[in-house]
């Protein structure tokens, strides 16, 4: 059996539609408040901070830190500073390029 085919009808709201429509909307957004946007921050400290201000240092953007590394997207570079889950490679790769060393350090000294 074949589908048969609906034509889409477009038609202008009457005023009674229009007040309908507005009502639900305001009901909706007092039930379902729009979240508050939360703006990302860089890390301050630790081991994020620390490329970034060698970043910064050198006068690098997150493209070319990103190519030199090998990354393919620079967007992974911006991760990695904002404290985004990052993996240990694209770090040592970042690190490498701004002449840094990552080392492990025994914590209780």
């Amino acid at each position: 059996m074949a589908k048969k085919k609906t034509k889409r009808i477009v038609r202008k709201l009457t005023g009674e539609e229009k007040a309908r429509h507005a009502k639900i909307r305001d009901q909706v957004m007092k039930e379902f408040p729009p979240a508050k946007e939360k703006k990302h921050q860089p890390v301050r400290t630790g081991i994020a901070a620390e490329l970034r201000k060698a970043r910064k240092a050198r006068g690098l953007t997150y493209y070319a830190v990103a190519k030199q590394a090998g990354i393919p997207n620079s967007n992974t570079v911006k991760d990695v500073e904002y404290g985004r889950d990052a993996k240990l490679s694209n770090i040592e790769a970042i690190a490498e390029v701004l002449g840094l060393k990552l080392e492990v350090v025994d914590a209780s000294s």
